[in-house]
């Protein structure tokens, strides 16, 4: 994903030369910077969104464009700023204003923090203009469709193999493979329209997702590459990780280890990869939705798909963007989000059998071992499991956590293992207040 950030002041050049400086991971293959109408607006892009600095150069629009339909985008309209991010927030935008009235904007918080304290997210969906923001989508439940489950089968396998050939852009992609059913299901579709499709997992020796993974890419015939980690090795990467993450939340830290290393390794092979996220918020891939009354369900696939944002959409643009690297989340291609919420929930989890009707649209495709393995949480699935955990536990003290877990917001810390994380990020971004702009796990 490229990097984008400017102010809406003039002479700002330096300002933002700064601001791309703190993102320049995001960007390795060039950088701009263009003053137009009050506004100095800059962009580092990755070989892959050149096109993106011709548009700034031409139109005065800057775009970070993560993929089909995944944009954040910032212009002048009418003599006023414009931001505008996309309907899920795949892609990322932060603003904030200065003492001095000055707005300023950046696709991560850590390129804002030296601009302004006073940094907030752009929610998904939502314009602003400086002074108001306006939502143009929100995600809403829909009739679900009355077809033969034959004819919902076909047609879902339709929509995500179109979304998934139409994010190929060559003859060679990577795809990161956990081995899961999502991460499968794209590297499947993916590899007949490639020359090579390049496959990347991690995890710890003897993680189920390893194992999975080396089965997917025998069966749709990858080129496989996987990073065998240690509880070493985890937490001298950690540091990396969560400055890149910009979050201390102790779930979404834990998984993004394994995601932030394979992305890291997909890096020396591939500039883009496809990521499986989204598909158990589309079809209900989580354990504690089958105890939920199914008239409940397709509400609380609405609330978790609109949380992604910034937990694990933020994982995915994060962990991609620390590499110079692109991340496509096919799952999440309009087409396929609006059929998903249409189908109905007795499709969704069947007889205990979650996501039953992707795997019934993917049969076929995959090994049946792998077709039919149930849902793990990424970082069990890694064999990350209580290794973090316990860590903390043995060098954070009781006193310690009882003193230290109540943040200057008010917030509360869940454990040793979040206190860790939260030491880590103090000390990239300080003792802050306000943290309003980061998303925490839904428990």
């Amino acid at each position: 994903m490229s990097g984008i950030a400017g102010i809406f002041a003039p002479g700002g050049q330096d300002v933002v030369e700064g601001m791309l400086d703190r993102m320049a991971h995001r960007g390795p293959a060039g950088r701009k910077i263009i003053e137009t109408e009050g506004a100095t607006l800059g962009i580092a892009w990755t070989g892959l969104q050149e096109t993106s600095a011709t548009v700034l150069e031409q139109e005065q629009i800057l775009r970070d464009e993560a993929g089909s339909e995944h944009c954040a985008e910032v212009k002048i309209s009418g003599g006023h700023p414009s931001l505008m991010r996309d309907p899920l927030g795949v892609a990322p935008l932060y603003y904030g204003t200065n003492s001095e009235g000055v707005l300023g904007f950046a696709s991560e918080v850590k390129a804002l923090a030296e601009f302004t304290p006073n940094v907030s997210e752009l929610p998904p969906g939502y314009r602003f203009d400086g002074n108001r923001l306006d939502l143009y989508f929100q995600l809403k439940e829909k009739p679900p469709v009355d077809d033969p489950v034959e004819v919902i089968i076909e047609e879902l396998y339709r929509r995500l193999a179109a979304a998934v050939e139409k994010r190929i852009n060559g003859d060679m992609m990577g795809s990161w493979l956990s081995g899961g059913l999502d991460s499968s299901t794209l590297a499947a579709l993916a590899r007949p329209h490639v020359r090579i499709l390049h496959t990347f997992a991690a995890g710890l020796a003897g993680a189920p997702d390893l194992e999975f993974a080396r089965e997917v890419a025998a069966f749709i015939d990858s080129q496989h590459h996987e990073v065998v980690l240690t509880l070493d090795s985890m937490l001298e990467v950690l540091p990396k990780v969560i400055y890149h993450l910009e979050s201390f939340d102790a779930l979404l830290v834990r998984s993004s280890i394994t995601n932030y290393m394979a992305a890291k390794l997909a890096s020396d092979y591939v500039a883009e990869v496809f990521s499986g996220e989204g598909g158990d918020e589309l079809f209900a891939g989580y354990e504690y939705l089958k105890a939920l009354d199914p008239a409940m369900l397709p509400g609380e696939l609405i609330d978790i798909t609109g949380r992604l944002h910034n937990t694990a959409l933020q994982r995915v643009d994060r962990s991609a963007a620390a590499h110079g690297t692109v991340a496509h989340v096919a799952f999440l291609d309009p087409d396929v989000v609006e059929y998903a919420h249409r189908i109905p929930v007795k499709y969704k989890i069947r007889d205990g059998v979650e996501k039953w009707i992707l795997r019934r649209a993917i049969e076929g495709k995959l090994p049946d071992r792998v077709l039919n393995r149930t849902k793990a949480k990424f970082w069990e699935g890694a064999g990350v499991k209580e290794h973090l955990a316990q860590y903390a536990e043995g060098h954070i003290t009781s006193d310690d956590f009882n003193r230290e877990r109540t943040l200057k917001n008010g917030w509360l810390l869940d454990s040793k293992e979040e206190l860790m994380y939260y030491r880590i990020f103090k000390e990239y971004f300080g003792n802050l207040e306000n943290l309003s702009w980061m998303g925490r796990t839904k428990k």
